[in-house]
């Protein structure tokens, strides 16, 4: 017959008891606060939906009615501002807390200097809004989104504390209260049984509060996925007003290259190599009768050409980089960080070379980015960093200045990134006051 030493069997237990516990611990520590943000979340999704989707449409249902007067033509546009500011609150939700990320799909106004209670700027503006699709499915979201976000914000953190009711106040106090007391949703509490049950039905709700908070967010997520991001055809008209935006824009840059290389080589070379022909003229003039004032004008004829074949290498290196052309990106911006006042450390890992078009882009963009260090950062050193991941070029340019800088229309950060665009790239800027500046520059290509 086989027996069990007790105090052994007990060692045991305890052993297995501490194995289990912070098994439980780091098991449903994380799994309760998922639940407990997304219950706070929740509450705050509801709130936010409720304050503002009721009085926004009202207020937007009454402004359209009243187009035919008048008095909806000064009053749309302006609370359409705050419907937009309402969804893209709630897109930035949907990207930051669900990462379902939600593009903007309004439509670029075609009147930029709108004046607010003016009626010409109004009427232009409220014909703008009426005919974009977005304004419709804003105002069809705000509807729906009053009960949509109040179901998915109210329930999960309802269900929690209704069920820290069931499990702790239900079981404790039910003999305190009279026999109209009831807890339970189909039964009243009045018996030690009914308590009983309670409380496991506390248990149930606490489970499902916590297990359905992010579920709901997400449900949620999905729901003003469905209505605020951008259609298919939005995004094609979308598309089309931006390349017929960058397609202008490089007219117009190319329009200005060429009028610029035409400028250069009129008051560069061109001037240079008039004065040749005449110093020739001259020197050939004088070369029976004075040969010391002829071999003097050849000297300054030689000097003028030497000039001017420096100055048309310097175009030439203008519009393509010789350099860039025998050294590819990578090369051709250390060979541009030599000329710097101030000490430039390259990095690139690229394994091989972006197209044409895209490599004289990042050249000149760099170029320019390090100038401006060079220029208006006060900057000891700097670093430029080359990248290319997922079908994108990407380019770093940094500085150890004073920072401040701003993407300001009509400056040199702005063109730039206008310039970019014509390659469907963009461009970032980090530039606390203090530094250090980052700019960040990504270009879509293959190698």
């Amino acid at each position: 017959m086989r027996t069990t030493h007790l105090p052994g069997a007990i060692r045991t237990v305890r052993r297995r008891g501490r194995q289990v516990r912070p098994w439980l611990r780091a098991d449903l520590r994380p799994w309760l606060s998922t639940g407990l943000v997304a219950a706070r979340r929740g509450l705050a999704l509801s709130i936010v939906s409720q304050l503002g989707c009721y009085p926004l449409v009202i207020l937007s249902v009454v402004s359209l009615s009243l187009i035919p007067l008048g008095v909806g033509i000064l009053t749309l546009p302006i609370i359409t501002v705050a419907v937009r500011n309402l969804a893209d609150l709630h897109r930035r939700f949907a990207g930051e807390w669900c990462s379902v990320p939600i593009a903007s799909p309004y439509r670029p106004h075609t009147d930029q200097n709108f004046e607010p209670l003016d009626l010409p700027s109004s009427l232009r503006r409220t014909r703008s809004l009426l005919t974009d699709p977005a304004t419709w499915r804003d105002l069809l979201w705000m509807t729906a989104n009053i009960a949509v976000g109040l179901l998915a914000g109210l329930l999960p953190g309802w269900m929690i504390i209704y069920g820290i009711h069931g499990v702790v106040a239900t079981p404790l106090f039910w003999p305190l209260m009279d026999d109209t007391y009831g807890y339970a949703l189909t039964w009243p509490v009045h018996s030690t049984y009914t308590s009983v049950l309670a409380f496991f039905q506390g248990l149930a709700f606490l489970f499902f509060g916590f297990w359905s908070g992010t579920r709901l967010l997400r449900l949620h997520s999905r729901f003003t996925y469905r209505l605020l991001a951008p259609t298919e055809k939005t995004l094609l008209s979308l598309r089309v007003a931006e390349l017929t935006e960058t397609r202008s824009e490089a007219v117009d840059a190319q329009a200005a290259e060429l009028r610029r290389i035409e400028r250069d080589l009129h008051d560069g070379a061109q001037a240079r190599l008039v004065a040749v022909g005449l110093k020739l003229g001259l020197a050939d003039q004088a070369f029976k009768e004075d040969p010391a004032t002829a071999y003097r004008l050849l000297g300054d004829a030689r000097k003028a050409n030497s000039q001017a074949l420096a100055e048309l290498r310097d175009l030439v290196r203008g519009i393509h980089p010789p350099v860039l052309a025998e050294r590819g990106l990578d090369g051709a911006i250390r060979a541009l960080a030599l000329d710097l006042p101030i000490p430039v450390q390259v990095e690139s890992d690229l394994p091989g070379r972006p197209q044409g078009p895209v490599e004289s882009a990042g050249y000149f963009a760099v170029a320019e980015t390090l100038t401006n260090v060079v220029k208006h950062s006060g900057a000891a050193s700097a670093w430029v960093r080359l990248r290319h991941g997922d079908g994108v070029l990407s380019v770093t340019v940094g500085d150890d200045g004073t920072g401040g800088a701003v993407l300001r229309t009509g400056g040199g950060l702005h063109g730039l990134q206008r310039r970019l665009a014509t390659f469907d790239g963009t461009l970032d800027l980090d530039s606390p006051v203090g530094g250090p500046t980052t700019v960040t520059m990504e270009m879509p290509c293959v190698l």
